[in-house]
C-alpha cells in the first residue's frame, strides 16, 4: 500500500492507497493558507496523525507528497503562490521526522499537477497518451506533461507549469513576480473576483467563489458566464501555447473549477480553435480528467511508487519516467 498527502491553496489531504489506485483510507483539513509557517505545517502533521490512527496505515511501503508549487524536488522544498508563509520550506524534512512515518520510508515530493497527471496517465483519462497536457484548475492552476509515454516533471519537478505562462502581456501583476499569468485569469478566485467586478452578486448568505458564480452562471447571469469565457480564453491560449512547443495528443481538465463542466469546457474548445491555428496544433482533443478530486493523491502514490521500484502490475506506471527499466 502507497501514503499519499496531496498540499494545496485550500485543503490539505492524505490517503492510503492501494496497489490497483484505490483510495481506502482518506483525511483531509483546510489549509489555513495565510498563516504562518508552523501553523500550516501542523495542519499537515494533523493529516498525517489521523491517517496513523488507520490499521492500512501499517501496511504503507512509501508516501508520495504532492505539493502546490513551484517546488524543488531535489532539495525537498516547497513554495506554494497561495501559501505565502512557506518560501523554501523544508517539507520533505519536516514530514521525515514526523513519528507517524515507519523507519526507512522516504517522503517523495511532486508538484501537485504533475501527480494528477500521473493520477490521470495510470488510472484517469489520459491513460495510453503518449503525448498530454494535464491541468488542475483549482485555487490557482498548474499543469503536468506527458512526453513520448514518460511523466516530464523536469529537474525540479516544474516542467509544465502553465499557470504561470503569461498570456495578458500587460495584465496585472501575479504574486508569483510576473504579470497576466494564465492562473490571474482562469483559477477559481479569478473567476469570482472578475464576475463580482462585473456586477454579479452571489446569492445571499453565500460567498463569492466559482462554483457560486457557476450557479449563476447557469442561470443565465451575464457577468458570471463572461468570467467563465474569460477563464476559458485563458486556458485556451496556454494549452495552445504549450501544444506549439512540444506537440500533444490531448489535454485534460481536472481540479474543482472543472466541475463547473460545459461551462469551462465550451468556450475553452471554442478559443482553442483560434489560439490552436498551426495545421499540427489543430483538432487537439480537450477531455474531463476522469478522477475527480482524488487525482492529486492517488498521483503522489504512483510517483512515489515508482521511486521506489514498486509499480503495481498492469497499471501503466511503468511508461512513466524514472520507471525501473
Amino acid at each position: 500500500m502507497y501514503g499519499a498527502l496531496d498540499v494545496g491553496g485550500t485543503k490539505i489531504a492524505g490517503a492510503v492507497v492501494d496497489t490497483d489506485g484505490k483510495v481506502l483510507v482518506r483525511s483531509e483539513r483546510p489549509t489555513p493558507a495565510r498563516e504562518p509557517a508552523p501553523v500550516v505545517m501542523a495542519a499537515v502533521t494533523a493529516v498525517l496523525d489521523e491517517l496513523a490512527a488507520h490499521a492500512a496505515w501499517r501496511n504503507v511501503t512509501c508516501l508520495g507528497v504532492g505539493s502546490a508549487g513551484p517546488v524543488d524536488t531535489a532539495a525537498g522544498t516547497v513554495s506554494p503562490v497561495n501559501i505565502p508563509g512557506w518560501r523554501g520550506f523544508p517539507l520533505v524534512a519536516a514530514i521525515r521526522a514526523h513519528p507517524a512515518l515507519a523507519p526507512g520510508i522516504e517522503p517523495v515530493l511532486v508538484g501537485d499537477a504533475v501527480a494528477m497527471t500521473a493520477a490521470e496517465h495510470w488510472k484517469g483519462a489520459a491513460r495510453g497518451a503518449d503525448n498530454a497536457l494535464c491541468l488542475v484548475v483549482s485555487t490557482g492552476v498548474g499543469a503536468g506533461l506527458v512526453l513520448d509515454g514518460r511523466l516530464h516533471p523536469g529537474p525540479t519537478g516544474n516542467a509544465g507549469h502553465l499557470g504561470h505562462i503569461s498570456v495578458e502581456l500587460d495584465g496585472d501583476h501575479c504574486p508569483c513576480g510576473s504579470r497576466g499569468c494564465v492562473e490571474l485569469l482562469a483559477a477559481g478566485p479569478a473567476i469570482a473576483r472578475y464576475a463580482t467586478a462585473a456586477g454579479w452578486q452571489p446569492p445571499a448568505g453565500t460567498e463569492a467563489t466559482a462554483a457560486a458564480a457557476a450557479a449563476s452562471a447557469r442561470d443565465g447571469d451575464p457577468a458570471s458566464l463572461a468570467a467563465f469565457d474569460r477563464a476559458g480564453r485563458a486556458l485556451a491560449a496556454g494549452i495552445a501555447a504549450t501544444a506549439s512547443l512540444v506537440e500533444l495528443d490531448l489535454a485534460v481538465i481536472g481540479g474543482g473549477v472543472s466541475q463547473a463542466g460545459d461551462l469551462l469546457f465550451a468556450p475553452l474548445r471554442r478559443h482553442l480553435d483560434t489560439y490552436a491555428a498551426l495545421d499540427f496544433t489543430r483538432n487537439l482533443q480537450v477531455v474531463p480528467a476522469r478522477l475527480a478530486l482524488d487525482a492529486g493523491l492517488i498521483g503522489a502514490a504512483a510517483v512515489a511508487a515508482l521511486q521506489h521500484g514498486a509499480p503495481a502490475p498492469d497499471t501503466g506506471l511503468r511508461h512513466l519516467h524514472g520507471a525501473p527499466a
